[in-house]
């Protein structure tokens, strides 16, 4: 049955594999290049299940790596579709390790791949997931807001480094302390050989990771005169593609070490022997390694003396990045419970803290224990207990087009004409077309003496594909223009918002969702009798605003 007992996702593909000597480095432990082999490899084949053609990789996100993998254990190896678009798929792997003798297990790492269907006569159009269980749904629908993040990385990246202001005393520093950068630079050339490429003739994904990982790891070794540990690969892209008889040239260098870990940056270009007289520019990464000493601790490495010019512009930016990530990776991948409601905005975790604010709402729309709590003339009221929060969920049907609600409704500026809950709305920053921080000003909850006020993150999204709702996404951040102030007592939302489906012609199911903070959750409990005709009475207020400014949307709609 789907999404019961002994289901199985028809994309899914394991992978076991023994670490043999042969597959380790010189301390026994598997090599990270080894392993992304296997893992392009898996999740290869996923993507061709799915297709029903040859797939080329794409990108590949983040790579976090928690453990190392010894000699003599399995390394478990799972990856499936979790959304397919036109003609690129998301592929999403999970890495564990198996001690065989003690039955012990780990997680090492999970991973994001993006494959290209590819043919050679006829242009590929995927055929759409059907997403089961709770757990493919979610993914599914949060699929398509890291798809957009992707399409926007180079851009974001640039801007981020561009208004990332970095604190660094490279000047005040001992020069006579420092490892010159040349000292560590790296070049090979690799020749691409049948074994190296997949029944296309196009070099794997995976191969050329795996040679990327050892030209930085001996760029790396240099800084340190000692064995590094691989802990991140950031984000990157496959520019095109590489086939058998290409050489590739792979440069690295480290472009900067701080106290325990330092970022190797790593270039592949491809040519071919005779037939072209420039290089091809193949991938770039950055990758992250410390040196860990006999008890797994990371040891102080070294500083970097870069070279004028070039050589200062990747010191300076490897430092941005190392914001960006830190950053990044606190709000991507943190756990709603382990994260304060509002989280402090700027340029270094704006497009994260955006993506973080529609795929929270996302995953709340996905859940599959909602309890229908009351329903009043069609307007529905479902609870959700999960996670120490109590979230809640209404849904109506308004004989109004999907786009003009969605339109109406994430202008906040107006929320104030139907929504009692808002009293004042001042616009802080246009962040972008979709993103926008406003503060609200909301009446005195319960028995409190004062009002309260929000510091708020609106994020709105249109349908990625057909069936998508539209999505306009809400929560907390901190501004140091709006500290909190003794004439009001500070309120927080983490996660709340609306989505809007299609039923029909000028017929939207609109819903809204909120997740209760713990304040809002003991207000809610002293006052369970009026709550379900508070939310009718709100809700059925939106309805008429809605109903009443249809037309106000008819040059907006002319240009979308």
């Amino acid at each position: 049955m789907a999404g019961g007992e002994g289901y199985r996702n028809p994309t899914e593909v394991q992978m076991s594999q023994l670490v043999l000597p042969c597959h380790t480095n010189q301390r026994g432990e598997l090599s990270v290049g080894q392993l992304l082999k296997w893992i392009d490899t898996t999740a290869c084949l996923s993507a061709e299940r799915h297709a029903g053609c040859p797939c080329v990789t794409a990108s590949m996100d983040d790579i976090y790596f928690e453990h190392t993998i010894s000699v003599g254990q399995v390394v478990n190896i799972k990856a499936k579709v979790n959304r397919a678009f036109n003609s690129s798929m998301e592929v999403g792997i999970q890495v564990a390790s198996e001690d065989l003798c003690s039955e012990k297990q780990w997680n090492v790492c999970k991973a994001l791949a993006t494959f290209v269907a590819h043919r050679e006569l006829s242009k590929v159009k995927l055929k759409q997931t059907t997403p089961q269980t709770e757990e493919e749904k979610t993914e599914h629908s949060v699929a398509a807001e890291r798809r957009r993040m992707r399409l926007l990385y180079a851009d974001t990246i640039k801007d981020l480094l561009a208004n990332c202001v970095i604190q660094d005393d490279l000047e005040s520093r001992d020069c006579s302390c420092m490892v010159p950068a040349e000292r560590t630079r790296v070049e090979s050339v690799e020749l691409v050989l049948p074994p190296h490429a997949n029944h296309q003739g196009n070099t794997f994904g995976g191969q050329i990771m795996a040679w990327m990982e050892n030209v930085a790891t001996i760029a790396a070794s240099r800084l340190c005169r000692a064995h590094p540990t691989l802990k991140t690969i950031e984000m990157f892209h496959f520019r095109g593609p590489s086939q058998v008889g290409d050489r590739l040239v792979l440069k690295a260098i480290v472009n900067n070490a701080f106290k325990h870990s330092m970022e190797v940056g790593v270039c592949v270009e491809a040519y071919r022997q005779g037939a072209e007289t420039q290089r091809r520019h193949i991938n770039s990464a950055f990758m992250t390694f410390v040196v860990l000493d006999a008890d797994d601790q990371p040891r102080t490495l070294p500083w970097i003396r870069p070279q004028p010019g070039d050589g200062e512009r990747r010191y300076r930016e490897a430092s941005a990045r190392k914001k960006i990530r830190l950053d990044r990776q606190y709000i991507v991948s943190c756990k709603q419970t382990e994260m304060p409601i509002s989280v402090p905005w700027d340029p270094s975790n704006q497009v994260y803290l955006s993506y973080n604010n529609v795929s929270s709402l996302k995953m709340l729309v996905t859940k599959d224990n909602w309890v229908l709590s009351s329903e009043i003339n069609q307007v529905r009221l479902y609870t959700l207990e999960d996670d120490k929060f109590l979230s809640f969920h209404m849904e109506m049907l308004v004989q109004v087009e999907t786009i003009q609600a969605f339109l109406l409704l994430s202008d906040l500026l107006r929320r104030p004409e139907w929504d009692k809950h808002y009293r004042s709305v001042e616009l802080v920053q246009q962040v972008d077309e979709d993103d926008a921080i406003y503060h609200v000003i909301s009446p005195a909850l319960g028995g409190d003496a004062k009002p309260q006020d929000f510091v708020i993150l609106a994020s709105r999204r249109k349908p990625c594909d057909n069936g998508d709702p539209y999505v306009i996404a809400l929560r907390s951040v901190t501004l140091p223009t709006h500290p909190e102030t003794p004439a009001y007592r500070r309120g927080e939302t983490l996660c709340s918002g609306f989505c809007f489906w299609r039923e029909g012609d000028q017929l939207t199911k609109v819903s809204y969702y909120n997740q209760a903070t713990p304040g809002f959750l003991n207000y809610v409990t002293t006052n369970v009798a009026g709550l379900s005709s508070e939310f009718y009475t709100t809700v059925k207020a939106c309805e008429q605003f809605l109903l009443d400014n249809r037309s106000d949307l008819a040059p907006s709609l002319q240009t979308l």
